[in-house]
């Protein structure tokens, strides 16, 4: 059987921002491409529901689009997340993501019992994702984006909510403060960013029953990997299905050691509307987008980083995610980013900046650390203390804002 070239609204699936039900539309959406905005939650599900019963192209975004965008009704426009810069505009089939969908089916296993929820606004990649895969599969699917994290646990309890798509943002807000168990999650996929030991206990211990999944992929490809129960500590999983990996060098040529991430796979998005990344790359069907990382001799996927956030200190290259990680990963320090500041001697210095009030100890401690994790070399030579660390839609840290902040402090 063909596989359907266009997303669909199954007549089984059922659609809610939080408890409001969005009915399903008697007439598709009026133009070949909608521009949507995200906000009310509620508005943007509905013209979503438009353009699937109508076939045609749309973009949910959070802030206004160039006028002269459009796809045929093959297609949809979606957007990166925009940690380091400006969200790009990428456009990909809509068969690139129901191939996954199918496979997602089969690999957990879903049944017209399973209903899944999401929690960012459906600009974000991920939350669209959960939404739209839910329906082309005959589930039930909640918004439910813009509610306090005990009122989405209410949620899904009233519900019976069984699958969440969420960011390790999103799951840490959902998980604290403790509240009663949601015995009935059986699943959840976590992307978008590293999950610390505390939040993922956090999670288990709230949903007792739930198999938990991180994968790693991007806006431009889609699932790359799939980490599961027996997946090593900082790795990123194997390939998800149907997705080929190669890990080459400088030159081009495979290497067994940090080299650039290039993919292939039915998942792959097409091209971007405009102002194409250096970093992103395509060559014989396989596609990068700049991040570094190396495979080990099980066929586990270790990302270093973006190639536009490694920096030289000293001539050595370093890459900030390799500190964020291991200082986000401690629980007594929480959420995290570095920021490289420009030094004459050196090359660079890095700044790390915590959430929360000044705090003299904590900041040595970070530095302690580090230096014996990492070297001097990776220590960072000042820690700050921002109140509320700048988030994007997608839940990752707005590096952009906060280097802006930065630049003001040192």
């Amino acid at each position: 059987m063909a596989q359907a070239a266009t997303f669909r609204w199954d007549e089984r699936a059922r659609l809610f921002a939080g408890d409001i039900e969005i009915k399903r539309p008697k007439t598709g959406q009026d133009q070949p491409f909608k521009q949507i905005a995200c906000a009310p939650t509620a508005a943007a599900l509905s013209d979503v529901g438009a353009a699937l019963i109508g076939n045609g192209g749309f973009c949910v975004s959070e802030k206004p689009l160039p006028p002269d965008l459009e796809t045929d009704s093959n297609h949809f426009l979606t957007l990166t997340g925009g940690s380091s810069g400006q969200p790009k505009i990428v456009c990909r089939s809509q068969a690139s993501w129901i191939s996954s969908f199918e496979v997602n089916a089969t690999q957990f296993d879903f049944t017209e019992n399973d209903c899944i929820a999401v929690f960012g606004k459906l600009s974000h990649s991920l939350a669209l994702y959960g939404v739209l895969e839910a329906l082309h599969l005959g589930l039930n699917a909640f918004a439910l984006d813009g509610l306090s994290p005990r009122t989405q646990r209410a949620a899904l309890a009233d519900h019976g909510i069984s699958v969440l798509y969420a960011t390790p943002t999103q799951l840490r807000l959902l998980a604290y403060p403790k509240g009663e168990e949601l015995p009935g999650v059986r699943l959840i996929l976590c992307g978008g960013g590293d999950l610390n030991p505390s939040t993922r206990a956090a999670a288990r211990t709230l949903c007792p029953n739930a198999a938990l999944h991180v994968f790693y992929g991007a806006a431009e490809t889609s699932f790359i990997t799939l980490a599961g129960a027996n997946t090593p500590d900082g790795s990123v999983g194997q390939p998800y299905p149907g997705m080929v990996l190669r890990v080459l060098d400088r030159n081009g040529v495979p290497t067994t050691g940090v080299g650039e991430v290039w993919v292939q796979s039915p998942y792959l998005f097409e091209r971007y509307m405009a102002n194409d990344p250096a970093d992103t790359r395509w060559k014989d069907g396989f596609v990068t987008v700049g991040e570094m990382g190396k495979i080990d001799t099980d066929g586990n996927l270790w990302i270093k980083g973006r190639k536009t956030r490694m920096i030289t200190i000293a001539d050595q290259n370093v890459f900030p995610e390799d500190i964020e990680t291991l200082i986000s990963t401690n629980p007594q320090f929480g959420a995290c980013a570095v920021i490289p500041v420009s030094d004459r001697t050196r090359g660079h210095r890095l700044i790390a900046i915590l959430q929360g009030v000044q705090n003299a100890a904590m900041a040595q401690a970070v530095k302690d650390i580090c230096h014996v994790k990492l070297g001097a070399l990776m220590t960072p030579q000042k820690v700050l203390f921002h109140p509320s660390l700048p988030l994007l839609g997608s839940g990752k840290i707005d590096l952009v804002t906060l280097s802006n902040w930065v630049e003001g402090q040192v």
